[in-house]
């Protein structure tokens, strides 16, 4: 585990200001705020979408992320609450998608003792994978 810089501190800024402007108090369809820095520099933030298979706001930062050419990413968090005052662990789902696109990326975690990175492939120990 790492522990955060302050470029880490202002991946989970972009997070929080995401989810603050776009919260849905009256369905709770938007909850959770995403934000991920790429190897380039670029942050690109994300939403999660409820619907019948709704998408986790880690999933839509990624998505906006390689539709403007992205592909290696560095850091990924996502918090959740009206003004993301939560960090959360990336769900299941999340922790496949992050195994497959970038298990090298460090994810923004709490912990024992506070906040911290730890790389995405020590999330899911035994993820899934295709033969080829």
């Amino acid at each position: 585990m790492q522990k955060l810089d302050k470029k880490d501190l202002t991946l989970i800024t972009r997070a929080q200001k995401v989810i603050e402007d776009n919260y849905d108090e009256v369905n709770f369809n938007h909850t959770v705020g995403a934000a991920v820095r790429c190897k380039s520099g670029n942050i690109y933030v994300g939403v999660n979408v409820y619907s019948l298979h709704g998408a986790c706001a880690e999933q839509i930062a990624i998505g906006a992320a390689i539709t403007n050419g992205e592909r290696d990413f560095e850091c990924i968090v996502a918090v959740r609450g009206k003004h993301g005052q939560k960090i959360l662990p990336p769900c299941g789902n999340c922790r496949q998608m992050l195994s497959d696109y970038a298990p090298q990326c460090q994810v923004i975690v709490e912990y024992e003792n506070g906040i911290c990175k730890v790389s995405a492939k020590k999330l899911l120990p035994f993820a899934y994978q295709v033969e080829s």
